[in-house]
């Protein structure tokens, strides 16, 4: 018996899936980003961790658990790779791991090759300040608006000496002019804090913030209204952290809130970001070490693959 006798294992995608090197989603790896149209780029880079490191391994893992997705999401009906060329781009690394500002200025500089060649970023973090350097190449011609779903609201300001750490990149990103609060909804905010002013630059600047009991009390049907409110049709990001989950199913991260969301709760909240106009999105804090069943990446895999498929559907309507 030869391959040739299985018609169906044409796409090396509906192979078996212990089957080939493993590869976000399955998809082909091009580096060279050739005959690509959404590009998914791991950023192996925790540099802006304020305890728990481990993150920088969060690609990889996240490469081998996505060997478990298949092609065509079963809910939502989107075959991501029917709509459009999708490549695995390889990575973003940093060539100088010890020095943030040159390791999100190395960042910076590959999204924007990414840019320049047309290609929609999908990116697997990596601590959440990679978020920023990414903000840098994506919205230099027009601030994005962001849909947000975390435990955390990561507006932060100065930590120990550093205002680029990962609790604060999208403050920094709203101060650069690279990112429209009045255009970002916030999802998923808990957890204990040591100052109740923690996250007024998110209610300052005009961010809807909607924390983790209101979404139980709102739900989720609401919260996807909402999301299209304050979006709009203009450009907008996606930033999904690991760590808005509820420990439960993600406990492989730097900073796990319990009371989070339930996988499906995440699924459903992307899932009803279709119809907006998406520029990007990352799905970031995956840190395997302290996950050791795998459970963490293989739910970042799920996610990834959600952003996918809007992400699919919003560069398809942009090209009829």
């Amino acid at each position: 018996m030869a391959i040739s006798d299985y018609p169906e294992f044409e796409d090396p995608r509906a192979r078996p899936r212990y089957v080939g090197l493993p590869t976000f989603l399955r998809a082909p790896y091009n580096e060279d980003m050739k005959d690509t149209d959404i590009g998914i780029i791991g950023v192996p880079f925790d540099g802006g961790v304020t305890n728990r490191p481990g993150s920088r391994h969060g690609p990889r893992e996240v490469r081998n658990q996505s060997t478990l997705i298949r092609m065509k999401n079963q809910s939502t009906g989107i075959a991501p790779h029917e709509l459009c060329r999708v490549s695995d781009i390889g990575d973003a690394w940093v060539p100088s791991p010890f020095e943030l500002v040159k390791s999100h200025l190395a960042i910076q500089e590959t999204f924007e090759l990414v840019q320049a060649k047309g290609i929609l970023p999908i990116a697997v973090g990596g601590d959440h300040s990679v978020s920023l350097p990414i903000f840098r190449a994506l919205a230099k011609d027009r601030p994005l608006g962001m849909v947000h779903i975390d435990a955390h609201c990561d507006t932060g300001d100065d930590y120990m000496g550093s205002k680029f750490h990962h609790g604060a990149p999208f403050s920094r990103a709203v101060e650069e002019g690279l990112l429209d609060p009045k255009r970002t909804i916030q999802i998923g905010i808990r957890g204990s804090v040591n100052d109740m002013d923690l996250w007024k630059f998110s209610h300052d600047s005009g961010m809807r913030v909607v924390y983790m009991h209101d979404f139980h009390t709102l739900g989720i049907k609401k919260i996807i209204e909402e999301i299209h409110q304050v979006v709009g049709s203009e450009p907008v990001y996606i930033s999904f952290d690991i760590d808005s989950l509820d420990p439960a199913f993600a406990p492989g991260t730097g900073t796990p809130e319990i009371g989070g969301l339930t996988s499906l709760e995440a699924q459903l909240l992307i899932r009803g970001c279709s119809g907006l106009n998406i520029a990007g999105a990352d799905m970031v804090e995956v840190a395997p070490s302290f996950d050791p069943s795998g459970n963490t990446a293989l739910a970042g895999a799920g996610i990834l693959f959600e952003l996918l498929c809007v992400a699919a559907e919003s560069f398809a309507a942009s090209k009829t």
